[in-house]
């Protein structure tokens, strides 16, 4: 009698080939043999199966000179790009930027956002903008830090005029030699109806501001303005060109950074 073995080579084949030990090509990389003579190459160098990038990507935001700085030093190399942009108030390096002799991804980016500071922003708000007696007082006591000259205690002691003049009928407004305004009131309450009174102001003061987070102070000038309008006083100020004081500010950040790196600072955006 004759025995087919066939079909238990074949099936002594196929567990054989379940049970092999992967091949190895080359480093990382392996052959792996399934059932029905398939051969699988698995690659252990991928990020996927590594879990570690192929290449580092993505933008940095910081908000001030040292803090690109310190991201700049950890990850730029010589080709590394840096550009700043005055009307945005930005500067962006471009940490993987092309070679002169190859392309590059251009992915890997740092960008220096600045934030204008509080301050700022509240002194730029009523900036040309008239108020009543009380609130442009209000505003003064709230940012008597920033006041230099006159000082501080000064200023708040004008605040404290507007406050004590606010039941008043204002008639007039005068230019003094000295540089100071006068204004001219008659009293309109029961107890001192019909008294008159002055109140002196200066036409001009001086404000120390910080324009962004991280940057240093600036002194701007700011002119009284007012307007009597039916017997009541409306007062405030006009900062004398407060844009500059911006680009200057920009101008010293980006200085601060250029002093840290030794790549040039171009003028503009990157692609």
């Amino acid at each position: 009698m004759t025995i087919d073995t066939s079909d238990n080579v074949r099936a002594l084949v196929a567990v054989a080939q379940q049970a092999a030990a992967p091949v190895a090509l080359e480093p990382g990389k392996y052959h792996v043999v399934h059932t029905g003579d398939r051969i699988h190459t698995v690659d252990l160098t991928t990020p996927e199966a590594t879990g570690v990038p192929a290449r580092k990507s993505g933008t940095t935001t910081v908000r001030d000179a040292a803090s690109f700085a310190a991201y700049y030093g950890k990850h730029a190399d010589p080709n590394t790009e840096v550009y700043a942009d005055a009307d945005r108030l930005t500067v962006t390096a471009v940490l993987d930027a092309h070679t002169t002799t190859s392309p590059r991804w251009s992915g890997h980016r740092l960008t220096l956002s600045l934030r204008k500071t509080k301050a700022w922003e509240q002194w730029i708000t009523n900036d040309g903008k008239l108020m009543g007696q009380e609130l442009f007082a209000e505003f003064l006591e709230d940012h008597l830090p920033e006041l230099r000259s006159p000082d501080a205690a000064t200023m708040l002691e004008i605040a404290q005029s507007f406050q004590a003049t606010s039941k008043v009928d204002f008639t007039a407004g005068t230019r003094l030699a000295t540089g100071q305004r006068q204004f001219s009131y008659v009293e309109n309450t029961q107890a001192r109806a019909g008294q008159k009174g002055q109140l002196v102001i200066p036409e001009v003061f001086t404000i120390g501001l910080v324009p962004f987070e991280g940057s240093g102070g600036y002194e701007l000038t700011a002119r009284l303005r007012y307007r009597i309008q039916e017997s009541q006083l409306r007062i405030g100020y006009k900062l004398e060109r407060p844009d500059d004081t911006v680009a200057d500010a920009f101008a010293d950040v980006v200085e601060k950074i250029r002093e840290q790196i030794e790549q040039p600072i171009m003028n503009g955006t990157p692609a």
